[in-house]
């Protein structure tokens, strides 16, 4: 399994779109820092877990994230994502030797090379399809919007067994 994080701010992203010949399509918003963390684990059998919260990520959220994936994944997890200092924190280590009982194996992908990384495939499809010139005025608008684009794209697994295939891992 891959895994990664990522932040899904207030800020629309922007994409081309199609409209009316000199008619520019106006996306208006605030400035805001305001984002959801969300982490996520994909299967190459085409499975997405996700966590979402509205605090950026620290150890114990880590723990917790890896805890949702054993209460959904039966046998042992191979983990493979980069070397973010939260995957390495004292309470992810506490875990693995206290409560993982083997059956989670954490390995590190280089930090120079992101594009090794399957999930990357998946926050790019989230953000420039899921949620593309969307805006959202609040953290629960966005929590909507971008739970919606999850569904979707839950529904069409090859769209992350495609992921896999982009990073050569298939």
């Amino acid at each position: 399994m891959f895994a990664d994080e990522s932040g899904f701010y207030l800020l629309p992203f922007v994409c081309r779109t199609y409209a009316p010949k000199g008619e520019t399509p106006l996306l208006r918003s605030k400035l805001s820092h305001e984002h959801l963390s969300v982490a996520s684990g994909i299967s190459p059998a085409g499975r997405l877990y996700i966590q979402i919260q509205d605090k950026s990520f620290k150890g114990t959220d880590i723990v917790s994230f890896l805890r949702h994936l054993l209460a959904h994944v039966a046998g042992k997890i191979l983990v493979l994502w980069d070397g973010c200092p939260i995957h390495r924190s004292r309470e992810v280590k506490k875990f693995l030797l206290e409560e993982a009982n083997g059956r989670v194996w954490l390995e590190r992908i280089p930090g120079y090379s992101p594009d090794l990384n399957p999930d990357e495939g998946v926050w790019n499809y989230l953000k420039r399809v899921g949620l593309k010139n969307q805006v959202f005025s609040n953290l629960k608008e966005l929590g909507k919007g971008l739970r919606k684009a999850i569904r979707s794209l839950r529904s069409h697994p090859h769209l992350i067994q495609a992921c896999f295939a982009q990073a050569g891992c298939v």
